[in-house]
């Protein structure tokens, strides 16, 4: 029996270009899914999508389910037989629910019991006879935002338009918002025309003739060629941003790039508001010459053919004057302010009716960022700087062009505190501090910026966290997860051993376990993505000294370790301290009341590591600190060869306890090394 090609393809109105390849990569999931549940062979899956389609083509689909042969456990021999060997109800019933009588059973032997069997059988339906289920997988596409429509019940990304459904040359029947599928898809909206499709295999080639490229990988080439033979002809540098790249990609069926230009007065206004106005608002790539500095042209993505270019570029060339001259307007204006005008302006304008205004925020973040700056050491002018940078870090939020363009928030107020005669570590700050923009990256380069986005971000977690505003599942609304991190890097990079609990008592919060758990969270998460084994992260994170910096260094000397043969010696002593120490109240040692040489030498070895190791860690010597621990493995088994801690007399067991106490949480310092995974 021959295969056959499968496709599907949804037709809607024009979706949001930042869902469609997720939304995509969803449809190839779900029928991936589908055909394995099914027992359905296939070949290999090709994914397509448009603003205005989401497909999926399967080749090589088999035209039957395959045959299935199993065999099913049932009760034992005992059970399934009565005395007189007769079968049992529980015999009999389990035969029927799988479709089998008592005469088909036998018997096999499971480690010494005996049980009955069957041999089910189950022949494959016809592939087409099933297909139909795919309009139940259509509906159940989830979409970050749906819309209705007409009189529709169904919550979709876009109203459905059209369904193609081919099974070789077969329609697939069924319907979704009365919308019935069958083998007329649709071509460009301006340029193409309905087409109809006799198999699958023809779907990408006659949308091609009906100007669709419908492969986004192939779109994307055809822009990046078009790219790439026009910064040749010109000479020009035109900067590749794949995000941009993305977007525009998802925004057109057909791509023809084209380029204008705006006049050179422009060139004035800040570089940064004119590559921001061109790609934010207008999804222009912006172009640069050889020497790097900005050119008055812009470049962009027709969807369409290159018939009247000069007018479409005209017409792009109308728009962006429009919103140059705006920036232009803004920019003007805004050289008019005065930052402590700014910062008073931020009382009123509310931050969350919970938690105040701008400005109290802005109070806030300074008084935690005092805390800061005394706690890293910081000298008396660098603490007058991070108060001054953390006091106006949000004044360009007032500001015309901010307004305009909140992409732009601290880059705007580095350049304005600049202009305003602010120091250059403060301006540079007001920028730093919304550093890292995003998970990974790039985080302050400066002492005053690092410590007053360490304030802003920890401010605005232990704020919420405070209200009861906490992230749940996938939402977070407030960015908190990535504010987190955020802090977690910041420590990190800056080698900053300030501990979460030291943090939290900067804040309003003082104690909190939910934060703290949250914080050691978004450790763990950094600490996965540096590809540290999980029991490795786990031991380090139940450590008792527990900062960043110190936990990714822990983890790295351990990981490093535990790949020696001599680990699992160690660890084992170690763990084995833990698990004893844990039924101890105390951790007061009497050393009169030891009995035997062993304990006097345990003691003395564990006053010498505590010593060593108080140094080691002073000095960042993580490595030398798990090598002094990993002394204590000798006096440890003698120490066990030699003495029973659950002694019949009390004073000795709780003694001999209070040591295992203390020697464990002298090793918590560095990890629960009880968490590790010993091979």
């Amino acid at each position: 029996m021959s295969n056959q090609d499968l496709l599907l393809e949804i037709g809607l109105e024009e979706m949001p270009a930042r869902f469609m390849h997720d939304s995509m990569t969803q449809l190839g999931e779900k029928i991936e899914s589908w055909l394995k549940e099914k027992n359905i062979a296939y070949g290999n899956i090709r994914l397509f999508n448009s603003p205005r389609r989401l497909a999926v083509l399967v080749e090589n689909t088999a035209e039957k389910q395959d045959d299935v042969k199993e065999e099913a456990k049932g009760p034992a021999k005992k059970i399934a037989l009565d005395e007189n060997g007769e079968w049992t109800k529980a015999a009999i019933g389990f035969s029927r629910g799988q479709g089998a009588s008592p005469e088909d059973l036998y018997f096999k032997d499971i480690k010494g019991t005996e049980y009955a069997f069957v041999q089910k059988f189950q022949k494959g339906q016809e592939t087409i006879s099933l297909l139909p289920e795919l309009g139940d997988l259509v509906t159940s596409l989830h979409f970050p935002k749906n819309m209705r429509w007409g009189s529709e019940d169904l919550k979709y990304i876009r109203p459905i338009k059209w369904i193609v459904a081919l099974f070789g040359s077969e329609v697939v029947p069924f319907s979704v918002a009365h919308v019935e599928s069958g083998r007329m898809t649709q071509g460009h909206r301006f340029l193409g025309k309905a087409v109809e499709l006799s198999s699958p295999s023809e779907y990408e080639d006659k949308l091609a003739g009906q100007f669709v490229i419908a492969d986004p990988a192939k779109r994307k080439r055809l822009i990046t060629e078009q790219l790439d033979k026009l910064a040749a002809e010109k000479s020009w540098n035109i900067p590749r941003d794949e995000e941009l790249l993305d977007e525009v990609n998802h925004l057109v069926e057909y791509p023809t790039v084209l380029f204008g230009s705006f006049e050179e007065e422009f060139l004035s206004i800040p570089e940064e508001v004119l590559v921001t106005t061109m790609k934010e608002h207008q999804r222009y790539f912006p172009v640069k010459g050889e020497s790097g500095s900005l050119l008055p042209f812009f470049v962009t993505v027709r969807n369409g053919n290159s018939r009247a270019l000069e007018n479409v570029a005209r017409g792009n060339e109308k728009v962006l004057r429009a919103r140059l001259s705006d920036a232009a307007f803004f920019y003007k204006e805004d050289q008019k302010l005065n930052i402590e005008e700014n910062v008073k302006k931020l009382e009123k304008i509310v931050f969350h009716e919970e938690l105040g205004s701008l400005g109290d925020k802005v109070k806030r973040t300074a008084a935690i960022a005092g805390r800061i700056a005394q706690e890293i050491g910081a000298d008396d002018e660098t603490a007058k700087l991070i108060d001054r940078a953390a006091n106006i870090s949000k004044f360009d939020l007032v500001t015309h062009m901010v307004y305009e363009f909140p992409e732009l928030q601290g880059i705007m107020g580095e350049k304005y505190a600049r202009m305003l005669g602010e120091d250059e570590s403060v301006a540079r700050a007001v920028n730093e501090h919304y550093m890292p923009r995003q998970a990974g990256g790039e985080t302050p380069s400066s002492v005053v910026g690092a410590v007053v986005a360490l304030a802003d971000k920890l401010d605005t977690v232990a704020s919420f966290f405070k209200i009861g505003v906490t992230p749940t599942g996938s939402q977070d609304p407030y960015g908190l997860r990535r504010q987190a991190s955020g802090i977690v890097q910041i420590l990190i990079d800056r080698n900053w051993g300030i501990s979460f609990e030291k943090l939290i008592s900067f804040t309003e919060q003082k104690e909190n376990s939910e934060l703290l758990d949250f914080f050691k969270q978004r450790l763990k998460y950094v600490l996965t993505a540096e590809n540290i084994r999980y029991d490795v992260v786990d031991a380090v994170l139940e450590s008792t000294e527990l900062e960043p910096y110190s936990a990714l260094k822990k983890a790295a000397v351990l990981e490093k370790a535990a790949a020696k043969p001599d680990f699992k010696e160690t660890a084992e002593a170690l763990s084995r301290v833990i698990s004893i120490s844990k039924k101890s109240e105390s951790t007061a040692i009497d050393p009169s009341l030891f009995e035997n040489p062993q304990e006097e030498k345990l003691y003395q070895a564990y006053e010498e590591c505590k010593r060593q190791i108080a140094g080691l860690y002073e000095a960042k010597d993580y490595e030398g600190a798990f090598r002094e621990l990993g002394r204590l493995k000798a006096p440890i088994a003698a120490y066990f060869d030699h003495t029973m801690v659950h002694a019949e007399d009390e004073r000795l067991k709780e003694n001999r306890l209070a040591q295992m106490a203390s020697l464990a949480e002298l090793i918590r310092t560095f990890a629960n090394i009880d968490d590790i995974i010993v091979k």
